[in-house]
């Protein structure tokens, strides 16, 4: 499609979107048509000098939404009062939660109004945290879309902050796999989250216990499986527990006999806080038995763990 053909469907396009004069509608239409733009640089720069030179309520439209979602444009006038609405929301609240049972998935969603109190609607953005908590999708939908999710309420900065990192991640990782549906809202959930106060880079909160189970070697048991879930603590899947228990325990932990004897203890207690699947406890049961065994062997320990046995 040639450069005056994307222009003239788009301008098409947005006298439609004048006459329903939703804001949110025009703005999500935007995001999509900066989807299209990442095919290449100078196809958005030569879309947005299109625009600059053009006087038509059309044209101010589209400057209005593409800045809107992150893409600076100016039209050669200033089109209805309406379009000044456009960006211009508040967060009123956010969820946090998995997005499956075991984690692999987690779910930020954030709750936006217009000054004018119209068309409230909701960000939802899954992060991937298998790999490193990378964005994969986003919805946009009516608030009562949260009345089927189990989330739990969380400051709109941290979850801000967490989708921001995701669509940061994404940036930097080539081919990474995403929803077919993902890159036309990306924009417009860039440009959501970065008006939340508080949404830059935050320090995720690590894994708490409240209960430690009552044997020897359990603290010491506890701060080591800590290491390992980080701040992706809602992701505790059979995969992972069986990564934790066979593979990096041995390369990178060095317990005392009294840890090495408490951790399937341990790590059953962190199971029922986190979500308490069946699945998991199986997997424990699987791989617990040989731990003595494979902490016991050298063979297994990565380079710093020997360095920190020779030390």
């Amino acid at each position: 499609m040639t450069m005056s053909d994307r222009y003239a469907a788009a301008t098409v396009e947005a006298s439609d979107l004048l006459r329903w004069r939703s804001p949110l509608r025009a703005e999500l239409w935007a995001s999509r048509l900066v989807a299209g733009f990442e095919e290449g640089e100078d196809t958005g720069r030569a879309f947005v000098e299109r625009v600059s030179g053009d006087r038509s309520p059309e044209a101010a439209l589209m400057a209005a939404a593409l800045t809107a979602v992150g893409v600076a444009a100016a039209a050669g006038t200033a089109g209805p009062g309406w379009l000044a609405r456009m960006g211009r929301v508040t967060c009123d609240g956010a969820w946090y939660g998995r997005g499956d049972a075991f984690g692999e998935q987690v779910l930020g969603a954030l709750r936006f109004r217009y000054a004018d109190g119209k068309e409230p609607h909701v960000l939802v953005v899954a992060l991937d945290q298998v790999h490193g908590g990378i964005a994969v999708d986003a919805t946009v939908e009516e608030p009562k879309f949260l009345d089927d999710l189990s989330l739990g309420a969380e400051e709109p900065g941290v979850v801000a902050a967490r989708v921001l990192e995701g669509l940061s991640l994404r940036e930097m990782v080539l081919d990474a796999p995403a929803a077919d549906t993902f890159a036309a809202v990306r924009a417009f959930a860039r440009a959501r989250a970065g008006v939340v106060p508080g949404a830059g880079f935050h320090a995720g909160g690590g894994a708490a216990l409240p209960e430690l189970p009552d044997v020897p070697g359990a603290e010491e048991a506890f701060g080591v499986l800590a290491e390992f879930v980080g701040d992706r603590i809602l992701w505790w899947s059979p995969a992972r527990v069986s990564a934790f228990l066979t593979a990096w325990l041995p390369r990178e932990a060095i317990l005392s006999e009294a840890a090495v004897a408490a951790m399937p203890e341990v790590v059953r207690a962190w199971t029922r806080q986190a979500g308490d699947e069946p699945a998991v406890h199986r997997q424990i049961d699987l791989d617990a038995p040989e731990l003595p065994r494979r902490m016991a062997d050298e063979s297994l320990a990565g380079l710093r763990k020997r360095l920190r046995l020779q030390g």
